[in-house]
């Protein structure tokens, strides 16, 4: 018989919380409690704020007391503590002030690949940037942050899933000289991840602080589009050195594009430039060159707020086969015109002393 939530919450009745003297369900600390198909339990405990410390033992307990179920396969629990009041009534938006972000040991720079909506080629780019990087001869993390639609493991050409000697600890996995981490890894490549804000958050802290990603000159997150929980939890939580904006050149996606780059300057993230993606596309049989989404749009906008265009990335079919095929570009191909358009933004950061 598969595990069911009833079966989960009837095993966590069984655990205390050291505050209330009751179980933590009685407490009301269980949230956002899932159980997949195959049996992975994740869920969140939310605590007191004053009290985190304290509730560590708790979270542990809890841990062990699913881990214990018959059947059950991994258990994943994030513990929050929200302290920030409830938004006003009129939902008038707030300017967010970041609160003390963190620098993470043993990695130099952070760096975000965004975008104001999806389907620009973003993940694309952050992966080829991320080899270039690497082919460059620097240390190169690269972190899945987009959660709901996790590409980086195919594009990367990495499969399983990363091991954890001590159960706190995740160890990486590594292609093409990247040091990757990405939630793809975590679960099937057909199960969808049904997650609320504070799982959201609580994964990405993990990702960013429990996994084991060494000495790196940089680490390149690749950002689900538009601006959400993730956005403002990794540039509130952690010292990002600046983002770089993808955006194909109409007019709609530049609608999207200047909502994130406002959100940068918003949260006080430095904007490193913008890059315009599938910006033209040459014929292969007859050479002829035709703007598919337009063009240009990028560049003017970049001119506009006086930031570089760091490249005009093309439409082409072997891009795709090459991000398709595990293998980006830049690995794949590298001494085609493609490769060269990433190698160049790669050489522009390092110049910047940016990566």
């Amino acid at each position: 018989m598969s595990l069911t939530r009833d079966d989960v919450l009837n095993v966590l009745k069984t655990v205390t919380d050291p505050v209330t003297e009751t179980d933590v369900m009685a407490a009301g600390l269980v949230k956002a409690l899932t159980v997949s198909d195959t049996s992975d339990v994740r869920f969140v405990l939310e605590v007191p704020p004053s009290q985190a410390t304290l509730y560590a033992d708790v979270q542990a307990a809890a841990e062990t007391a699913v881990k214990a179920m018959p059947g059950v396969g991994t258990v994943s629990v994030v513990m929050t503590a929200h302290s920030t009041p409830a938004a006003p009534p009129d939902l008038k938006p707030q300017k967010s002030t970041p609160s003390g972000p963190q620098k993470i040991p043993g990695i130099d720079r952070i760096i975000a690949i965004a975008s104001g909506k999806g389907g620009v080629g973003k993940s694309t780019v952050a992966s080829n940037i991320a080899c270039a990087l690497a082919a460059e001869g620097r240390r190169v993390g690269l972190l899945d942050a987009d959660v709901y639609g996790p590409s980086q493991p195919r594009m990367l050409g990495v499969s399983g899933r990363p091991a954890s000697p001590d159960g706190k600890t995740i160890l990486p996995m590594r292609n093409f000289g990247v040091t990757m981490m990405s939630i793809g890894l975590m679960t099937n490549d057909d199960q969808a991840v049904v997650w609320r804000g504070p799982m959201l958050m609580g994964a990405l802290q993990q990702m960013m602080t429990q996994v084991q990603w060494g000495a790196l000159d940089v680490l390149i997150v690749d950002l689900p589009p538009g601006t959400g929980d993730v956005q403002m939890t990794l540039t509130q939580k952690f010292q990002v050195d600046g983002a770089v904006v993808v955006s194909t050149p109409q007019d709609v996606a530049l609608l999207d594009a200047r909502k994130g780059i406002d959100m940068f300057n918003q949260l006080g993230t430095p904007l490193l430039g913008m890059i315009e993606n599938m910006s033209t596309h040459i014929c292969s049989n007859c050479g002829h060159e035709e703007h598919v989404f337009g063009h240009g749009g990028v560049a003017s906008e970049a001119a506009k707020l006086g930031v570089p265009l760091l490249a005009e990335i093309p439409l082409h079919l072997d891009i795709r086969m090459a991000a398709d095929g595990g293998a980006p570009i830049v690995v794949s191909k590298p001494d085609s015109a493609q490769a060269d358009a990433f190698r160049a933004v790669a050489r522009t950061l390092i110049t910047d002393g940016t990566a």
